[in-house]
């Protein structure tokens, strides 16, 4: 028996989803994605506040061939705290076809972030939902972003849409780019054009250094699939007004969910709605990932 069993209220993802009709471009990036264990290989944070399922780097790259993805970014989850060896161990698997976003503390090494830059890792996740995480100092994230600036990285940042004005000072002084998961995750029950998701606009329309995940429709959505329709003019409104600086992702495992577990077959169709042009597309699921994660 394993050492850690899944939280009772914890949905496993999808054992069987669908193929999608949609077929992505070639070279597509999966851009936010996870791995979870396995718990006995790689054990879990004490810390955590969730123990999720087992989902590792095989079935995550058995699920990419699946939906036509040739290339990932690996996000390190919160479950693991700043252990990062099964992210890392994941991008060794890739072969160079994955790129990591690590979880580092302040007391972080040069030869430690000497390390992790040559393993494949791009980046730093500071995540501001409480119900996942502690929240670590301001002071220390800034110091953090500063120390990783010259690697050429970039910060990436979880957060609910109605704590942005408590964040949006804080957030425009980082000296990194910034890559904002889930859109900030807004609500969708308010207009777009509405004060709350109008300051993330804002951050948008007068900070260059930001970019914008535009995926995780399952988490926002009211509506629910396949359409999530609910969600999807958001995404596009980002995708058609930012269209050199978002990026999409599956979220799998999809941590976290407490309503369904979405197909992430349902999740490639899900993207004509929000990128409704070739050009849009390659931009989203092609160039742009590339641009940043690939570059050098």
């Amino acid at each position: 028996m394993s050492a850690f069993q899944m939280d009772k209220d914890w949905l496993p993802f999808h054992p069987n989803p669908s193929k999608p009709r949609f077929r992505v471009p070639p070279g597509s990036v999966d851009a936010h994605c996870h791995v979870f264990g396995p718990g006995d290989v790689f054990p879990y944070a004490p810390e955590r506040k969730y123990t999720p399922c087992d989902a590792s780097a095989e079935q995550l790259f058995a699920l990419h061939r699946h939906i036509g993805f040739e290339r990932s970014v690996i996000v390190q989850a919160t479950c693991h705290g700043a252990d990062n060896r099964a992210m890392l161990d994941a991008l060794q698997r890739s072969n160079g076809m994955s790129r990591g976003i690590a979880t580092v503390r302040a007391d972080v090494t040069d030869a430690e972030l000497a390390a992790l830059d040559a393993a494949g890792v791009r980046g730093v996740r500071f995540n501001f939902v409480k119900r996942l995480v502690d929240t670590t100092p301001r002071e220390v994230l800034f110091e953090i972003a500063s120390r990783i600036a010259p690697l050429g990285w970039h910060t990436v940042i979880y957060f609910e849409g109605q704590e942005l004005p408590e964040l949006y000072d804080f957030f425009t002084s980082l000296p990194t780019v910034v890559v904002v998961d889930h859109m900030g995750r807004p609500d969708i029950t308010k207009p777009i054009d509405g004060p709350e998701f109008g300051l993330f606009l804002r951050l948008m329309r007068e900070h260059s250094n930001f970019w914008s995940k535009v995926g995780g429709p399952e988490r926002l959505s009211k509506a629910g699939p396949p359409d999530y329709a609910d969600v999807a003019p958001f995404a596009r409104h980002l995708v058609t007004h930012f269209p050199d600086r978002v990026l999409w992702g599956t979220d799998w495992p999809h941590p976290n969910l407490k309503g369904h577990m979405p197909d992430d077959g349902q999740l490639v169709d899900y993207l004509p709605s929000i990128a409704p042009t070739a050009e849009l597309q390659r931009q989203l699921l092609v160039d742009n990932p590339m641009r940043l994660y690939w570059s050098r």
